[in-house]
């Protein structure tokens, strides 16, 4: 059993790829891969990214398969066409304007698994498929109704209807969302009220629970999208499989301000145990912005949130395998960069542009942990 970082550098990309290895015939991989050729146009990049993604699934031990992917673009408008024409890879795909703060074009997340089988549902649903479980991911939904409050109202409405027709609920099965929304600003509003009251008729209520998320400033190819969401469910789940993190010493509720997600999950399996980690950002327990206007107190702040609500699922920054960190301002990448390369600088992660949902917030992450385990009483992932 081992945990590994391998570093692969390419002509004009480079990966960084951790490697979940549980002894069992399921290996996960979670891949961050750069382009590398600031100056190379868009076309070039491209290739490069996905040339490392060819080579990552013909020299990966186990012979993996994609799960997902979220292709963070600098101008999805000019981009996204060419991303969708050129891969036609089965599996759930995200795109999304995030633009990599490194100057490129376009950096791809990738996460891929051994020993399972992966197919389109009728539903629509991505599902990847091993032992008693079905997990089902979908990327880049989105409508376009008058406002950001209707089409995440749709939004729900579509994704309830394919989780129905998977025999799964929303407040059972699904266990992360995303949402992408376009001048974040001025529509997240929206979003927070389509899903407070779609939750609520879904029985997903501060005193049940809700569901782990991000919400944060992301374009989609087509202006008039102001709400686009991922998300991930996972039929066969059990109730005791399923937990919730709260790190009430550092953070708040969230329906204390009025928004409904948790701010982490986890979910155990006989070998393993996944933690999904929302949005996080510089804020204290009582719902306070901290260190207002001071991107390096933030990002400590922010890494000490995220490090509370890994203990409380029994992990560290070690057990990581991706993070994906939002900034406000592109003028504090390169702090944000430097602090991020002195303690992070072998872990799969990008930074990107997307304002947060405060204005305050300078800065974001979210992120995933997997742990080793052994629980026979549960059943293999």
């Amino acid at each position: 059993m081992e945990d590994n970082i391998k570093h692969i550098e390419c002509e004009n990309a480079c990966a960084q790829v951790y490697c979940f290895d549980a002894g069992t015939e399921v290996k996960e991989y979670h891949a961050m891969i750069h382009a590398t050729g600031n100056t190379l146009p868009f076309e070039k990049q491209l290739e490069a990214v996905t040339g490392v993604y060819a080579q990552l699934l013909e020299t990966l031990p186990g012979k993996p398969q994609a799960v997902f992917k979220r292709y963070f673009l600098s101008d999805s408008a000019n981009q996204a066409d060419q991303v969708i024409v050129s891969d036609v890879t089965d599996c759930a795909k995200s795109i999304i304007e995030q633009a990599p703060l490194d100057g490129t074009k376009i950096a791809l997340w990738v996460y891929m698994m051994t020993g399972v089988t992966t197919r389109l549902t009728p539903s629509g649903l991505y599902e990847v498929s091993h032992g008693a479980f079905r997990h089902l991911w979908n990327g880049s939904a989105h409508n376009l109704a008058a406002n950001s409050e209707y089409q995440t109202r749709l939004l729900f409405n579509e994704y309830n209807m394919q989780l129905l027709e998977e025999e799964c609920t929303l407040k059972d099965n699904c266990v992360r969302t995303w949402f992408f929304v376009n001048d974040v600003d001025l529509n997240y509003g929206g979003v927070v009220r389509a899903r407070n009251q779609f939750f609520f008729t879904q029985g997903l209520t501060v005193h049940t629970h809700f569901i782990a998320s991000t919400g944060i400033g992301g374009r989609q190819q087509d202006p008039n999208v102001l709400s686009q969401m991922d998300n991930y469910a996972i039929a066969g789940l059990q109730p005791e499989q399923r937990h919730f993190l709260y790190a009430p010493t550092h953070l708040n509720r969230t329906s204390d301000y009025g928004v409904s997600f948790e701010r982490g999950t986890y979910i155990d399996y006989a070998d393993r145990r996944h933690v999904l980690i929302s949005g996080t950002a510089s804020i204290n327990n009582k719902g306070e912005i901290m260190y207002p206007r001071d991107v390096v107190k933030q990002t400590q702040r922010m890494w000490e949130n995220v490090e509370a609500l890994l203990k409380e699922a029994d992990c560290t920054y070690d057990n990581v395998v991706e993070m994906v960190v939002y900034l406000r301002d592109t003028s504090d990448y390169a702090v944000v960069k430097s602090l991020y390369e002195e303690r992070f600088a072998e872990k799969p992660y990008v930074i990107v542009h997307a304002p947060v949902c405060r204005p305050g917030w300078l800065v974001e992450m979210e992120c995933m942990a997997v742990k080793t385990q052994k629980k026979p009483d549960l059943p293999a992932f």
